[in-house]
């Protein structure tokens, strides 16, 4: 039901795209200079428009259309890292909203100090995972410190990980013999907000060693269908790699967050820029991209990999 109301509310776009050309085609036969600068404006909206629907036909691979998952880890760095990677958590939400995406944090731990420690988000709708599957990998980040009395510059490190959200999948079997479910208590900040039972749930695969873990909803039963789901986004993540003949360990550990892994760097200090090391696309203005100006990179790095077989 949910892929027919896609298909039905993309019908029907493309049927307004349609009559919105017509329109315009008659306005411009009929040659009246006072409609003339109405119709320019149609026009250049009508370029964009077109624009952006070519761009999201290149979003033809398996799961694109989908709504995806995305887990932000701190690595290398300590403090600065785990600061880092809530910097990261924020820039993704703002790029969502932006999106008009709907987010729901599933999962979170907070940092001893400062920021959290990793953290997975529920992206939902159309085209979410084709967008957000140019953000897996590596991101870097050069600042001053605010955690050095020094004023030293500091290298931080974070993983992103981006999985499909994964309702059915034939190719997906999960034996329950092969699960650990382990339950505990949900962390807070304390008072009312710190669940008395156990309803947080963490799931081990343990076939692979893979993990995934909710403990945001009210229920026990909520968060294991929802570990559930990232659990088989994760598989689904393997079985893509599996298919390349790029998998090194049938463990499933991903890339380092360490130097010289990175796909892209936002560097604040001794000078401002965000570059993708992938496309060596960039931009001075790196307060920008945090506060969730992702489209330049995404779109740079899809259109490079265009044609490309599933990564």
């Amino acid at each position: 039901m949910k892929t027919l109301a896609n298909l039905e509310g993309e019908l029907k776009s493309w049927a307004i795209l349609e009559e919105r050309l017509g329109d315009a085609m008659e306005l411009a036969e009929m040659g009246d200079e006072s409609l003339e600068n109405d119709l320019q404006k149609e026009v250049i909206a009508l370029q964009e428009e077109i624009e952006k629907r070519e761009f999201d036909a290149m979003l033809s691979r398996e799961y694109d259309r989908g709504d995806a998952l995305l887990a932000i880890h701190a690595g290398a760095g300590g403090n600065d890292a785990q600061d880092w990677a809530e910097m990261l958590q924020r820039m993704y939400l703002r790029w969502g909203e932006k999106r008009g995406f709907k987010t729901e944090t599933l999962d979170l731990t907070p940092g001893e100090e400062a920021g959290i420690k990793s953290t997975t988000i529920s992206v939902s709708g159309l085209y979410a995972y084709g967008y957000l599957r140019s953000e897996k990998g590596v991101h870097r980040l050069v600042r001053i410190s605010p955690f050095d009395s020094s004023n030293r510059r500091h290298t931080s490190f974070v993983l992103v990980e981006i999985l499909p959200q994964v309702d059915d999948d034939n190719d997906i079997n999960l034996n329950p013999t092969d699960l650990r479910i382990d339950t505990f208590r949900s962390g807070g900040a304390g008072g009312q907000s710190v669940q008395k039972n156990d309803t947080a749930v963490r799931i081990t695969h343990l076939p692979t060693g893979i993990v995934a873990s909710c403990q945001n909803e009210r229920s026990q039963t909520q968060n294991r269908e929802m570990a559930l789901k990232v659990l088989k986004g994760r598989l689904v993540a393997l079985k893509q790699q599996e298919r390349k003949g790029k998998i090194e360990e049938l463990r499933g550990e991903y890339q380092k967050a360490e130097w010289g892994s990175q796909i892209r760097s936002y560097v604040l200090h001794p000078y401002q820029m965000v570059k993708d090391h992938r496309t060596d696309f960039e931009v001075g203005n790196a307060e920008a991209v945090l506060n969730g100006d992702l489209d330049p990179f995404i779109e740079n790095y899809l259109r490079m990999t265009l044609g490309e077989k599933d990564s």
